[in-house]
C-alpha cells in the first residue's frame, strides 16, 4: 500500500535539512546540528547535537502529496517546520516540500543520512 510505504521511507533513519529558504532567502544553517527521527505512532523527535530537544507529531498522505508536523510551543527553527506542505518531489532518501501562506514560502529539502 502506498501510505505504508511513505511511513516505511520516513522511519527507516534519520533526516537533516539540507536546504530552507524562507522567502527566498537560504537560513539552511538555522538548522546545524538537527537530525529528526520520525516513528510510526506519527511523533518526530528533534535531536540537536546528539540531544532530543523537542518531540513533536507528524502526518503524511501519498494521495494528496502532502506531510505535516508540529513542534507544540518550540521557537525558531523548529517553529518554522510546523504545519501543512506539499511534497513537490521525493524518494526514498529525500523529500522536497513548499508551504506557502499569504505572508511567506518556504521550501525545505530533507535528506536520509
Amino acid at each position: 500500500m502506498k501510505q505504508d510505504a511513505v511511513v516505511n521511507a520516513m522511519v527507516d533513519g534519520q533526516w537533516v535539512v539540507t536546504s530552507f529558504t524562507l522567502n527566498g532567502n537560504d537560513i539552511t544553517a538555522n538548522f546545524t546540528g538537527y537530525k529528526f527521527q520520525y516513528y510510526s505512532n506519527k511523533t518526530v523527535d528533534a535531536i540537536k547535537n546528539g540531544t532530543v530537544e523537542k518531540t513533536g507529531t507528524w502526518d503524511g498522505d501519498a494521495n494528496t502529496m502532502t506531510t505535516s508536523a508540529n513542534f507544540s510551543g518550540a521557537t525558531a527553527p523548529l517553529s518554522l517546520i510546523n504545519g501543512n506542505w506539499h511534497i513537490d518531489n521525493s524518494g526514498w532518501d529525500f523529500v522536497v516540500a513548499t508551504q506557502s501562506t499569504t505572508t511567506e514560502t518556504k521550501v525545505m529539502r530533507l535528506d536520509k543520512l
